[in-house]
Parts: C-alpha cells; sequence; structure tokens
C-alpha cells in the first residue's frame, strides 16, 4: 500500500456486513486502514461493527468500533462525536448504509416506501450534516456515497424505491460538493453496478440453492467483463477519492460497473 490515506480519520456507515461475504462498508474501511487512515466503525450491528475493528487492528492499523442505525439522528449524531473524542475530527466520510427491496410500485405500501427513504437517502443527509462542521474546523474532508448504478439507469430488478432513493443521493451528492467546495470539502458517489455482495445474497437474488446459482451466474454474464465485481473494486475506488490524488475531484457520480453504464440495453 502507498500510505494515501496517513494522517485522515474516516468515518464508514455500514462497516458490518450482513452476510458470510465481504461487503462493500467492511472493504473499504480495511482499505482505508490500510493506505494509513485511522477509521471508525459504524455500523447498527455493533458485533459487526466490532469485527470490522478487530480486523483493521490485527493487521496494524488503528480502528474503533461505534453503534448507530442511519436513520435515528441522536444515534448518528452521538456516534459520530464519540468517534472525534476518540480518534479526532473526521476528515473521510464513507456513507454505505443501503437497502434494496423488489417488488412492484402498485403492491409497495407507503411504509416500506419511507423506510427505504429513511435508509438509503436519510441516512446519509443525517452523517453530512452532524460531520461537514468537524470537516469545516479540520479545513478539509472528502465525502463519499455509495449510491448505485440503479440511480441512472435500469438494471432489470424492479426495486423503485430503491432507485428513487439513490437517484435523490446522487443529488444530494452534487448539492454537497458544489455548497462546500471553496471551503475545503469534496463529496462524490460511487455507483456500484453488478457486485457480488451481501445484499445481492439476502435482497436480491433469493431462492433455492440452484435458483440462487443461476441467478449469480446471469448476473456474471450480463456484466461487459464476463463477471460482477468485488467489494475490493468499490473500496480502492473510495480510496482514491478520499485521497489527496483526487484533490480536484468534485461533486462526480462514478460508476463502478465494468461499463455496464455505457452498455445499451
Amino acid at each position: 500500500m502507498s500510505n494515501r490515506l496517513a494522517g485522515k480519520v474516516a468515518i464508514v456507515f455500514g462497516a458490518g456486513s450482513s452476510g458470510a461475504t465481504l461487503s462493500n462498508g467492511r472493504a473499504a474501511a480495511l482499505a482505508f486502514a490500510r493506505e494509513g487512515a485511522v477509521v471508525a466503525a459504524i455500523d447498527r450491528n455493533a458485533a459487526e461493527a466490532e469485527l470490522t475493528a478487530k480486523e483493521i487492528v490485527g493487521e496494524g492499523g488503528t480502528a474503533l468500533a461505534f453503534t448507530a442505525d442511519v436513520t435515528d439522528e441522536d444515534q448518528v449524531r452521538t456516534a459520530i462525536a464519540a468517534s472525534t473524542d476518540s480518534l479526532g475530527p473526521p476528515t473521510i466520510l464513507h456513507n454505505n448504509v443501503g437497502a434494496a427491496e423488489v417488488g412492484d410500485i402498485t403492491d409497495l405500501d407507503l411504509a416500506s416506501w419511507d423506510a427505504a427513504m429513511r435508509v438509503n437517502l436519510t441516512g446519509v443527509f443525517l452523517a453530512c450534516k452532524h460531520t461537514i462542521p468537524l470537516m469545516l474546523e479540520a479545513g478539509s474532508g472528502s465525502i463519499i456515497n455509495v449510491s448505485s448504478l440503479a440511480a441512472i439507469r435500469y438494471t432489470g430488478y424492479n426495486y423503485p424505491s430503491y432507485m428513487a432513493s439513490k437517484g435523490a443521493v446522487d443529488q444530494l451528492t452534487v448539492s454537497v460538493a458544489l455548497e462546500y467546495a471553496s471551503r475545503g470539502i469534496r463529496a462524490n458517489a460511487i455507483l456500484p453496478g453488478l457486485i457480488n455482495t451481501p445484499l445481492v445474497s439476502r435482497q436480491l437474488v433469493t431462492g433455492d440453492e440452484n435458483r440462487t446459482a443461476r441467478e449469480m451466474a446471469a448476473r456474471d454474464a450480463a456484466s461487459p467483463t464476463g463477471r460482477m465485481g468485488t467489494p475490493w473494486d468499490v473500496a480502492n475506488a473510495a480510496v482514491f477519492l478520499a485521497s489527496d490524488d483526487a484533490a480536484y475531484i468534485n461533486g462526480v457520480c462514478l460508476p463502478v460497473d465494468g461499463g455496464l453504464a455505457v452498455r445499451s440495453l
């Protein structure tokens, strides 16, 4: 590693994993630490946050685990304050929490719609709201919001609340990027395409073992590269956007998708 993030403090929301496989959030937390950042691993599942922090420490890095549900403002505020007290003011904010519910819009009840907006969009808003003042005090900051390719194109799944909320994340990112550019804070979004994460196996591709295998193979085949990406592909993009190498990159919604965004349906 090149130690590109030495001296930086990274807050990672969604740093745990909801399944046996690696999540984008855990990969990002590990990647930030491997590049020299001090990491606050935040997740609503305390045990998962602790696993991520322990793995970082086991590799020789510095990390602490904190617990917060991103839809609860008091919990978000408290976690950020506790991280700052223990590790110093944040200069990297990585928002990775997300949830998808497949179903036709005519079958989607209002409570499910509102829940998707709170998890996918309001959580990003709350994290930015309570982190940006600390970044302003520190004099710099890089915000990376994990959106989705579904924010800008149809991906083959009927999940209108997910698509709408992730599209809003993109525009929130642009708003923050332009509002704070002159004050040392950058904001960019990553739009993962077909990535093999726990969200896929737990929320999108469900059924018996044979069906799951077929659908996962279909996802591989749907990528221009012939395979799904991995959480490390997303994490590596996040490291770059967090680093000073990306000092003049601001307000970008970056697909990490093997070229799927520019291929016709």
